[in-house]
């Protein structure tokens, strides 16, 4: 039987499957864990950003990877609202300029796109968890036992390297590198860092901050982030982790909207004798950022709120990323994402060497590539 196989039940392997299975081929889908899109659905539980509502010049400076221009190009943040009404899910526009479904979980939409995908007679196969290459074929352990599978084309959409539980191990990695395709070391991306707390911190663990300016070398970024026990999080953070991941210390501006003068100025209005906490409250500052200054400044607080520097010990483990950079190398790849070494086995998703900041850039990429190369798999199978 000549059909199609994907590996990867996340939305760049679902979105591969979807686009064969419109170019009227059979498509069989594969994953190792008992249900599709866990990871897509964990990203999903505090509000389901599917991309982000800006011009798509500005859209695709978020990327690190200008291989990825066309793909965003054919399937952006335009053809995202598209897809997701097709489905039957409305979205909006957060002040942000973030995406959401109006049901905001990913579960509706996964379910709805399940149900399609159903209905166009792509087979999903759960538990079947690929172990390698059988010579021509795949091997899987399966409910049923060890199978392989030879299809005519594969695409392979198997994540990256953090979040395990879910799915994404990079077990596959051995198995590509045996067949001489490059890959790119994997590093943490949109991550926490580390600070050595004092006990005085406690109080504020899981705390917001807001309204500040992160500083990483020469990056600015206005975003708000968390005090954790473990150091700090967020969009914030996240925003500037690969400045800092490659060795930019981190400072913060605890008063962007206020001048070096006009804090002086605030300062010699206030009596004396009030405490530095109380002069600091006075300036705007929140108890968490109180206690940040006197964390690291104690000695000279008020010489430190345009430039607080936050000690940080290093990135959060690579499993807790919420995405990693790493990969496959686009040098192993055609412009169709076929892998050079591989004829006939295509590459979607987080398994490719790009990074990016959340705010639905991730998720976008993921769709776009795996559309590119479910399209790229379905003309080659057509011209056969």
């Amino acid at each position: 039987m000549t059909y199609a196989l994907v590996i990867g039940a996340g939305p760049a392997g679902l979105m591969a499957a979807e686009e064969l299975a419109k170019a009227g081929v059979k498509v069989v889908v594969c994953d190792g864990k008992p249900s599709i899109g866990r990871k897509f659905l964990m990203a999903g539980k505090s509000g389901l950003n599917v991309t982000k509502d800006e011009p798509l010049e500005v859209f695709l400076r978020n990327y690190d990877a200008p291989q990825l221009r066309p793909m965003l190009q054919d399937f952006g943040p335009r053809e995202v609202h598209i897809w997701c009404r097709a489905l039957g899910q409305e979205v909006f526009t957060g002040s942000s300029g973030r995406v959401f479904p109006v049901a905001m979980k990913g579960s509706p939409l996964l379910r709805a796109w399940a149900e399609r995908l159903g209905a166009a007679g792509v087979d999903i196969r759960t538990r079947w968890r690929w172990t390698g290459f059988d010579g021509t074929g795949l091997r899987f352990d399966t409910p049923q036992g060890a199978q392989v599978l030879t299809p005519q084309v594969t695409v392979l959409a198997l994540g990256g390297a953090s979040w395990q539980r879910l799915g994404s191990d990079a077990a596959w990695v051995p198995w590509l590198r045996e067949k001489a395709v490059g890959i790119a070391p994997w590093k943490p991306a949109n991550v926490g860092f580390r600070v050595d707390w004092s006990p005085r911190m406690a109080p504020h663990f899981g705390q917001p901050v807001k309204g500040v300016t992160l500083i990483a070398g020469p990056r600015r970024e206005r975003a708000e982030f968390v005090v954790s026990e473990r150091g700090l999080e967020g969009g914030g953070i996240y925003a500037i982790s690969r400045d800092l991941r490659e060795g930019a210390t981190l400072a913060l501006d605890l008063l962007p909207g206020l001048t070096l003068a006009d804090i002086t100025s605030r300062l010699a209005r206030m009596k004396p004798s009030e405490s530095t906490v109380n002069r600091l409250r006075k300036l705007g500052l929140t108890k968490t950022g109180i206690a940040l200054v006197m964390e690291f400044a104690r000695a000279a607080p008020f010489d430190h709120l345009k430039h607080l520097a936050i000690p940080l010990q290093g990135p959060r483990p690579l499993d807790e990323a919420i995405s990693v950079a790493g990969g496959v190398e686009w040098a192993s790849l055609s412009p169709e994402l076929e892998l050079k070494a591989l004829p006939g086995i295509f590459v979607a998703g987080e398994m490719l060497d790009w990074e990016a900041p959340t705010g639905g850039y991730l998720l976008t990429a993921c769709w776009a590539t795996g559309s590119w190369a479910g399209r790229s798999a379905a003309r080659q199978m057509q011209a056969v």
